[in-house]
C-alpha cells in the first residue's frame, strides 16, 4: 500500500493557523505531531470507534521480506539504523507490501546506548554484546550519561522522513525498557537465566536504582526525540521482564517503567507497554502507566484483556508460529483473537510476538486482508 494522501487544511479558520491540527488522547494533553485525520490504529489505542479492526506486526519492519535482506546486504545491523535513507525506506517496506494501520519505525533497542558511548555490538547470531558489563553503581553513574538529541540526530531525520513518505498512517516510536537494558548491560549479552541481574538487583539496591534510573531516563529521552520529530505513538518493549515475579516486577522494576511512560505523558500520543512471558504482570504493566498492554500469545487474550482492566486498551495477540499452519488453520486462530478483542476498550491486533524470520510474506498479507475484513459492528 502506498502512503494516503496528507491532511487538507481546514477551511475553519484559526487563531494561530500555522499550528499543526491536534488529537487528544483521554487523560493527556494534545500532541502537536498528531495529524489530524482519522486513524483506527491510534482511535484503537484510545478506545474509540473504530470502522475496521488496526492491525501492525512486530519486527515488521524487515525480518522476512526479501527486499529488506537485498538493502541490509553487507550493512551491520547498527550502522544500518544510522542511516536514515535506509530506515525510511526498511520502515515503508511493510506499509507498501502488506497495508498496515501503523508503522514500527527500523531501529534497535541499544541504539540509545551506544549513542551515549556504551561499547557494544550486535553479533549475528547472538544479540547485543557489551563489551564491559556494567555491575556497580560508580559504573552505572560513569558510563551512561545522559541522552542528547544530537547524540542521535540520525533518528529525527529518519522520523521526519518517515512523517512525509507515510501521510496518514502513523509511525510509532520505541525503546527498549529499564529492565531488559539492564539485562543486557549487567549479563554482557543475552542471559538464559538472568542470573548476575537479579543477582545485582537483590544484593545491591543502590546500584540497582543508580543503573535503572539511568536507564529510565535515557529510555524516555530516546522516545520523546521520536515523538518530536513526529512519531504518533509509543511502544516500551521489556523483553525479559517476564523472567520475574509479580512481587519482584512491583519492587525492582515498576517505579522505572513508570517513570518511562510518565516522562512521556505530556506529548499526549498513546504509549503501548509489552513485555515477553508477562502473563502475570499484566495489570501491574497496565498501572504503570500504559494506555495499551501488550499480550503475549501465552495468555488468552480474553483472560489478558481481565488482567489489563477496562481502562487500557490491549494490543495482540497471535502466535508467530501460527503462521507456518494451513491457511485454515490461521483464519480460525485469527478470528478467535478478533472476537476475544471484542471485550475490550479497544484491541490492536498483532501477533504475540515479533514477526519470524522465516514467515511467509504472503501468510502476513493474507492476515492483513483478514482482519481488516472482520465486522467490528
Amino acid at each position: 500500500m502506498s502512503a494516503k494522501p496528507t491532511d487538507k487544511p481546514s477551511d475553519k479558520p484559526t487563531e494561530k493557523p500555522t499550528e499543526k491540527p491536534t488529537e487528544e488522547r483521554p487523560g493527556g494533553t494534545a500532541s502537536p505531531q498528531a495529524g489530524g485525520t482519522t486513524s483506527a490504529f491510534l482511535a484503537a489505542c484510545r478506545g474509540e470507534k473504530v470502522d475496521h479492526v488496526p492491525v501492525w506486526f512486530m519486527r515488521q519492519a524487515g525480518r522476512s521480506l526479501p527486499e529488506y535482506r537485498k538493502v541490509r546486504e553487507g550493512v551491520p545491523m547498527l550502522e544500518s539504523c544510522t542511516r536514515p535513507e535506509m530506515v525510511v525506506e526498511i520502515t515503508m517496506q511493510p506499509v507498501r507490501r502488506y497495508g498496515v494501520d501503523a508503522a514500527i519505525f527500523y531501529s534497535d533497542i541499544v541504539v540509545p546506548l551506544k549513542a551515549v558511548g556504551v561499547d557494544l555490538d550486535i553479533v549475528p547470531g547472538t544479540g547485543p554484546v557489551v563489551d564491559e558489563p556494567i555491575r556497580t553503581r560508580k559504573a552505572a553513574e560513569k558510563r551512561l550519561r545522559a541522552l542528547e538529541p544530537d547524540d542521535v540526530r540520525y533518528v529525527t531525520e529518519a522520523v521526519r522522513g518517515l512523517v512525509s513518505e507515510l501521510g496518514d498512517t502513523p509511525l510509532i516510536g520505541f525503546a527498549g525498557a529499564p529492565f531488559t537494558l539492564a539485562s543486557y548491560l549487567v549479563e554482557g549479552g543475552p542471559s538464559r537465566d538472568h542470573r548476575l541481574t537479579k543477582e545485582l538487583m537483590y544484593s545491591a539496591p543502590d546500584a540497582w536504582d543508580a543503573l535503572m534510573s539511568r536507564l529510565a531516563d535515557i529510555a524516555a529521552a530516546f522516545l520523546r526525540v521520536q515523538v518530536d520529530a513526529g512519531a504518533r505513538a509509543v511502544q516500551l518493549f521489556d523483553s525479559w521482564v517476564g523472567t520475574l515475579s509479580r512481587a519482584d516486577y512491583v519492587r525492582y522494576v515498576k517505579p522505572y517503567a513508570a517513570k518511562v511512560l510518565s516522562s512521556v505523558a505530556d506529548l499526549g500520543v498513546p504509549r503501548i507497554h509489552f513485555g515477553v512471558g508477562t502473563g502475570e504482570l499484566l495489570g501491574e504493566m497496565a498501572d504503570a502507566g500504559a494506555d495499551v498492554v501488550g499480550v503475549d500469545w501465552r495468555v488468552d487474550l480474553a483472560e489478558g484483556i481481565e488482567r489489563v482492566g477496562k481502562g487500557r486498551s490491549v494490543q495482540g495477540n497471535l502466535d508467530p508460529t501460527v503462521l507456518f499452519a494451513p491457511q485454515d488453520v490461521i483464519e480460525a486462530k485469527a478470528r478467535a483473537v478478533l472476537e476475544a478483542g471484542r471485550s475490550a476498550r479497544g484491541h490492536v491486533f498483532n501477533l504475540g510476538h515479533g514477526v519470524l524470520p522465516a514467515t511467509d510474506p504472503d501468510a502476513l498479507a493474507r492476515l492483513v486482508e483478514l482482519v481488516h475484513s472482520y465486522e467490528v459492528g
